[in-house]
């Protein structure tokens, strides 16, 4: 495969660097963090040697991926937790179903409640018939 140089700036100096070709986007953010770094030290402690400053900014820069490495250490932890809990969930027994009762009512106390809705019915009918009579 072959190459391309790239032209970038990290702290304030200028380098071209080879790639391969088609990895020059790779090439430009990797630079664009360590520029990062390098200002921070330029802002703090001026202008240093060439190489201290790259060394700086890249202990800073591997200072900050190994935290990032210790959070998604501790975040794929407790995925994999969670996972195995989800497992045991799915794999533990179904519940029994519950038995819910229904009350019902005996035929003879509803036979005796149509009654008595007949009765008050035809009482209050003849109570009616007494009234406007």
């Amino acid at each position: 495969m072959s190459q391309t140089e790239v032209h970038v700036t990290i702290g304030g100096r200028n380098f071209d660097v080879a790639c391969q070709v088609g990895e020059e986007q790779y090439l430009l953010a990797a630079a664009r963090m360590l520029d990062t770094e390098a200002q921070v030290l330029v802002d703090q402690i001026g202008r240093m040697p060439e190489s201290r400053m790259l060394l700086m900014a890249g202990l800073m820069l591997a200072d900050k991926t190994a935290g990032l490495e210790d959070r998604l250490r501790e975040a794929e932890d407790r995925l994999r937790a969670q996972g195995d809990e989800l497992r045991a969930l799915r794999d533990r027994p179904a519940p029994a179903p519950e038995q819910i009762e229904v009350p019902v009512i005996p035929q003879s106390v509803t036979e005796a409640l149509a009654e008595l809705a007949a009765r008050s019915e035809a009482l209050a009918e003849a109570v009616e018939e007494k009234a406007t009579g």
